[in-house]
């Protein structure tokens, strides 16, 4: 350590806090990196005594003030590189801090303690593996590795895995860790009726084995340092003597054994420096908890409370917009961006004196919604802006899908941003495997992609047999299959499986030519068990899951019969074919999170859609709360431009339903808002919705299976009738065949379509 001392030594000539004769800076002349950060910055950097939250608004500098921070705690001689423990939420922001320090420094800096809370946690734990029953070479088991062990310790305990899905019960296993919560302290009251009542005892059994394995699954990173600090005061004492400052970035994302972790390191010289922004707090439910950070100054008294509210990024009218939303928040410390003075500049130049007011755009339906975003972002680049600066934020992934179709409709290139276009996504691909087989039982590649999904006993032997047979009798797999199942040559689960899947195909496709493609595809999906499986599916993005199944109907919804959607699929996937230059980001509010563009799309703007009713639903004021903060942090991913959306309908399946405007459009303040679109809609809806916005589901629609078919026209359109189609349009009848219908569409051209998808206009 006392090296460690003298290499911070040969840097504390820069900069000290008592300024000695022969350093080059002075209090009227400070250090390079001090004298490029504002008042609030510098104080944030220079109050090194004692706990000090930092609360960093959106594009406020936080990066800036944590790495000048790091860099003027080794300058000064306050400590060596080792004795500051610097955690981040990401390895790249870890890097980011380590690269920018060493800038400052002038050299590349070794013993930092300085990563992700778990990278930290397993460098201590690999220190003290022994008192944790470990061996310093353990190993961290994966995801499927976890689980695999978990299906066997159930199985020895007799916990029948069928019943009780494994998935189910690592994820409570996992809450329990993120919580600090080893088997031994789970409070008896928190026994659910899972497992028949022996979850805690199934967790024990667990944890048992991972130790005899020499293993550590992902929770225990935190969890068993947290327990080794909070019961061996020995090695809290070490570390005390350690960690002189504690610096961590994102305060407002940590969840229980996080915060536990942390107080306990900070109870020796108790120099800790949380930054965050109670305003972005936007993941509990990765079990994030907003009350670490409301309630800094209740557990470390007398800490000191710096505020970042000048923003270096976006212009006045945004800062403002976002001000008042997020004002109506109680559960928050306070604080209210304004712009700094490169941002004045910036908005005076990007339109008028203060910059651009906010877009509102009130739009008839979701179909019209995604041509606005198209049209204006095309509209964009026509004046010189780049793609790369253009970004549209959703509340929900299945949103993607009507704007990716539109954009590709266009010529608009695009990228999914933390996830896959819409059509790419393994859910719809099923469900596509699920309708090419449908329509062509000869689709070998999409029936073996479904035979087992979900699971019905098919293994690697059963699906042998049918490929040797289906070679031999030069036949499809799906006959090849019947055929096996009919000669009794498959057996058990596997037989009862197979034959299960095609009697439902021969049910399916007679459904199929009576009631229609819509009705068929979702019977087709509940029936099979494939909604099931997500439904029961207990991971955080299996809700998104079936909402993307729901928009995949919608979609088919569009078409007039499955074949000639499945032909649309197939050319859109072509068309997205990987391509060279600037893109339109899409991605959702949460991934969007750190990130900043010129121009930001909100569309959705909608009661149920944003503000989320399954959060409502499931977590009342507090939920409608962080719905506000994700809000809020989709505005401040602007720099110049907002453009939010609202549609009057939403398609649900093949029919409509009406949606009213967010209570959040309500609470932007109008002098920062210019209308466009159907404006006068927006305020119709909005008088006729609750006042109140009480926090219930809303009136339940039918289901696409619930809806009868739409019938023929009742009197025959001819030749030269104006008709309306919801997706193409206003055209002209050519000609007519039965109830088939050739229209020339004023925007598409000429269709032939069915006639009960057109309305006379």
């Amino acid at each position: 350590m006392a090296g460690g001392l003298e290499q911070v030594g040969a840097f504390s000539m820069i900069g000290s806090v008592s300024h000695p004769a022969n350093s080059p800076w002075t209090p009227s002349h400070p250090a390079p990196y001090l004298a490029r950060l504002n008042p609030e910055q510098r104080e944030a950097v220079e109050a090194l005594d004692g706990p000090l939250l930092v609360l960093a608004g959106a594009g406020t500098g936080k990066t800036r003030v944590l790495t000048a921070r790091f860099a003027h705690i080794l300058l000064t001689g306050r400590a060596a590189p080792s004795q500051v423990l610097a955690v981040t939420f990401t390895n790249k922001a870890a890097r980011e801090m380590r690269e920018r320090v060493a800038a400052m420094l002038g050299r590349p800096v070794e013993g930092l303690w300085l990563g992700t809370f778990h990278a930290l946690g397993a460098r201590m734990l690999r220190r003290h593996a022994d008192r944790a029953g470990l061996s310093s070479n353990f190993t961290i088991l994966d995801a499927d590795d976890q689980l695999r062990l978990l299906k066997q310790v159930m199985e020895a305990e007799r916990v029948d895995a069928k019943r009780w899905p494994p998935p189910a019960l690592m994820a409570l296993i996992q809450r329990w860790k993120d919580r600090g919560l080893p088997p031994a302290r789970v409070p008896e009251s928190e026994e659910p009726e899972f497992a028949g009542g022996r979850t805690r005892s199934v967790y024990a059994a667990y944890q048992a084995r991972l130790q005899a394995l020499n293993a550590a699954d992902f929770g225990d990173l935190l969890l068993l340092p947290t327990e080794l600090l909070r019961t061996d005061p020995d090695i809290l004492a070490q570390y005390h003597r350690q960690f002189r400052y504690i610096l961590v970035d994102e305060y407002q994302d940590t969840n229980l054994v996080q915060y536990l972790w942390l107080r306990l390191l900070a109870q020796g010289h108790r120099n800790l420096c949380c930054v965050g922004d109670d305003d972005q707090s936007i993941y509990s439910w990765r079990g994030a908890e907003i009350e670490n950070i409301l309630r800094f100054e209740k557990d470390f008294p007398g800490a000191t409370v710096v505020r970042l509210e000048r923003n270096y990024r976006s212009t006045a009218p945004i800062l403002a917009a976002a001000a008042a939303l997020i004002a109506h928040n109680e559960g928050r410390l306070g604080k209210t961006l304004r712009p700094g003075a490169e941002t004045e500049t910036a908005g005076r130049a990007a339109g008028g004196a203060a910059g651009e007011k906010i877009q509102l755009v009130a739009l008839w339906d979701s179909d019209e919604e995604a041509r606005m975003v198209g049209e204006r972002a095309e509209a964009l680049r026509r004046a010189g802006e780049s793609l790369a600066e253009m970004a549209v934020l959703v509340r929900a992934g299945f949103q993607t899908r009507a704007i990716e179709e539109r954009l590709i409709t266009i010529g608009l290139p695009y990228r999914v941003v933390g996830g896959l276009r819409f059509y790419e996504r393994a859910e719809i691909r099923d469900a596509l495997a699920y309708a090419r087989v449908l329509v062509q039982p000869a689709d070998d590649l999409a029936f073996e992609r479904i035979v087992n999904l979900p699971r019905r006993g098919v293994g690697e032997t059963a699906l042998r047999a049918m490929h040797e047979r289906a070679r031999a009798e030069h036949t499809p797999l799906s006959e090849a299959a019947a055929r096996l199942v009919a000669a009794g040559a498959l057996r058990g689960k596997a037989r009862e499986g197979v034959a299960f899947l095609l009697a439902g195909f021969a049910r399916w496709r007679a459904q199929l030519e009576a009631e229609g493609h819509v009705i068929a595809m979702a019977t087709m999906l509940d029936e099979s068990g494939y909604t099931t499986m997500w439904q029961q599916d207990t991971a955080p993005d299996a809700p998104g899951r079936l909402e993307n199944l729901k928009e995949f109907l919608r979609a088919l919804a569009e078409f007039e019969s499955l074949a000639g959607f499945l032909d649309h699929v197939a050319l859109v996937m072509e068309n997205e074919a990987n391509a060279d230059g600037e893109r339109v980001s899409l991605m959702t509010l949460h991934a969007a999170k750190g990130l900043e563009f010129d121009t930001v799309f909100l569309p959705g703007w909608e009661e149920g859609l944003f503000p989320n009713q399954r959060s409502l639903d499931e977590g009342g004021i507090k939920s409608l709360e962080e719905e506000r903060r994700l809000a809020y942090v989709g505005l401040t991913r602007a720099r110049r431009r907002v453009i939010v959306s609202h549609a009057a309908n939403r398609r649900l399946y093949s029919g409509w339903q009406s949606a009213i405007p967010s209570r959040f459009l309500d609470e932007l303040p109008e002098s920062e808002i210019e209308r466009s679109g159907s404006a006068a809609l927006g305020r119709a809806a909005r008088q006729a919705a609750p006042v109140a916005f009480p926090l219930q589901v809303r009136p339940r629609v039918q289901e696409a299976w619930e809806q009868a078919p739409r019938p023929p026209q009742r009197a025959a359109l001819a030749v030269g009738s104006r008709v309306f189609h919801e997706k193409f349009g206003y055209g002209t009848v050519t000609s007519v065949e039965n109830d088939r219908l050739d229209v020339t569409f004023e925007t598409s051209g000429p269709k032939r379509v069915l006639d009960r998808f057109v309305v006379a206009a």
